[in-house]
């Protein structure tokens, strides 16, 4: 019987009440027998007061049971995360009381914590919205819950378009290495560094994408911007004094042939002082102002300042977002490349796909023997070149958070040429508003 009593507290209560039922009329029928009462009497008395203490039993067990399933209430809400629901005790004071003032501080405590805590995440992924670099959230199931607006840079397309989509759909797997692309040419360029967090019980997985080669050209271009600093000092130090010295011994020389080896000496330090302060560019930063830009009207300015070459336009997209000048010197320079590459035929085409604005400019002249070499600064395969208008090409597309890519026709199989370069321009395009 004991042990019965303490299984629950529903047996124990039960037990106690019935035993108190049972023994209290029980007790009350042999006094009154002995009294010397009416057997009738007794037995309607008994009866009576079986269904008295029957209902107060009754009404009792319930009544303590009650304040327990409040309380489970409460805690379910709790377990629940639901912190403002709160179970109304069956007492006002007393040790029951006291029970669902504690639960209710608990969920105070508990709200005040998730409410730290939920601002704490807000502002992770507000943090995550904010960086350059690519990130993307996948849930428990692998499903990709959450993106900064860098996912463009890796798939070209908004991340909402993926959002709950499997890491297969995003040709992304995980080995033993760690998170790698299927495509070999991403791996190449991008490198994916993975951490995992907790948010609301469940486990996420945060996967960073870092783009090596941008890093990399950051630092070789830092690298040359100091070359150039250094260069540029020095021989600006040096050109002065020299050719002020030259321009001074031309006007007192009286042999001819001393006046023009000090003419080609003016000369030459002049050239060289403009070639200068051309290298100087690559070590200024750039202030884009990019607006919306009539295509039409860009691509007639262009076929005015080339007539010598035929420039063929085909335009399905009548606005860009871009700088007006920076964008225009690109192209110019991209024809004038052509140009001095033997062109006399160019295609040019403009057209959106993907929230993107692609700009191609396609030549006939003899092509590019080395492609690896040609955004670096001062490299160049023309005589009079100076290897920086490349560099200030990408610059400026990179700029503008593009990609520019060249390739030689007779690797592309270009239906249009046969021959020459094929340079790509891809730059977002917002929606109009």
């Amino acid at each position: 019987m004991t042990s019965l009593k303490t299984n629950s507290l529903e047996r124990y209560l039960t037990l106690t009440l019935s035993l108190f039922g049972i023994s209290l009329p029980a007790t009350l029928g042999l006094w009154a027998w002995s009294a010397g009462i009416s057997v009738m009497v007794i037995l309607l008395t008994e009866a009576l007061l079986l269904v008295a203490l029957f209902l107060l039993i009754k009404r009792l067990k319930t009544t303590i049971l009650s304040a327990f399933d409040r309380a489970n209430l409460h805690l379910d809400a709790i377990v629940q995360e639901n912190y403002n629901q709160h179970a109304k005790p069956n007492f006002k004071h007393g040790k029951v009381a006291d029970f669902h003032q504690q639960l209710i501080h608990l969920s105070q405590q508990l709200q005040a914590k998730k409410s730290n805590y939920d601002q704490h995440v807000f502002l992770v992924y507000q943090l995550i919205e904010q960086l350059d670099s690519p990130i993307l959230v996948f849930n428990a199931k692998q499903q990709l819950s959450f993106a900064n607006d860098a996912f463009y840079h890796l798939f070209g397309q908004h991340w909402q378009l993926f959002r709950h989509g499997s890491p297969t759909l995003l040709g992304l797997q995980k080995s033993k290495q760690g998170w790698q692309f299927e495509d070999a040419q991403k791996n190449r360029r991008w490198q994916i560094r993975q951490s995992e967090f907790i948010d609301a019980g469940q486990t996420y997985q945060l996967l960073v994408f870092i783009d090596i080669e941008s890093a990399l050209r950051e630092n070789q271009l830092n690298a040359w911007q100091q070359i150039i600093r250094v260069l540029s000092h020095e021989i600006r130090n040096s050109l002065t004094p020299v050719s002020s010295l030259a321009e001074s011994l031309s006007d007192r020389a009286t042999s001819e042939r001393d006046k023009t080896a000090l003419g080609v000496i003016t000369d030459r330090c002049e050239h060289l002082q403009d070639f200068v302060d051309r290298y100087s560019s690559l070590s200024k930063s750039i202030n884009l102002n990019c607006q919306w830009l009539a295509v039409d009207a860009l691509t007639l300015r262009l076929c005015e300042l080339f007539e010598a070459v035929t420039i063929q336009c085909k335009v399905s997209v009548e606005l860009i977002w871009a700088d007006s000048v920076f964008i225009e010197q690109v192209l110019i320079n991209l024809i004038k490349n052509a140009v001095q590459a033997g062109a006399d035929k160019i295609n040019l085409t403009f057209e959106k796909t993907n929230n993107r604005s692609i700009i191609k400019v396609i030549d006939n002249g003899h092509g590019f023997a080395n492609l690896d070499n040609l955004f670096i600064p001062l490299y160049t395969t023309k005589e009079q070149g100076q290897g920086i208008g490349l560099n200030f090409c990408r610059n400026i597309v990179e700029q503008h958070q593009g990609e520019i890519e060249l390739v030689n026709n007779a690797n592309e199989n270009s239906k249009d040429l046969n021959k020459g370069v094929t340079v790509t321009i891809k730059i977002p395009s917002p929606a109009l508003s």
